[in-house]
């Protein structure tokens, strides 16, 4: 059976949710911010998908409860992650040999 919080236990996760929605409330400003920026597209996908990583990273970790999760969930986490990176290279590449057939044709 569980033991019981006492309230020092409780204020202290209440301010670590504080934090971590804060930070998102400030992440989510910092988004707003750069898309108001005069950036060629690539870099804005790049600082875009970034601040959404490390968005995403605060909410799995602190409100999903995976900070405390044992070792195998996370390297099921970071398995599902290598393959989506993986598969974004490998659709990205197809993608960049399509423009390059396509420029080839144009040229001959």
């Amino acid at each position: 059976m569980a033991e019981a919080m006492t309230v020092s236990d409780v204020k202290k996760h209440v301010r670590v949710y504080l934090i971590v929605f804060g930070s998102l409330l400030l992440l989510t400003l910092v988004t707003v911010a750069v898309s108001y920026f005069d950036m060629p597209l690539g870099p804005a996908l790049a600082v875009a998908l970034v601040i959404a990583m490390v968005k995403g990273s605060l909410v799995a970790l602190y409100f999903m409860h995976l900070k405390g999760e044992k070792r195998v969930i996370m390297w099921v986490l970071a398995f599902a992650a290598a393959f989506l990176i993986g598969m974004f290279v490998l659709f990205i590449a197809s993608l960049l040999d399509q423009e390059m057939v396509a420029v080839l044709l144009r040229v001959t």
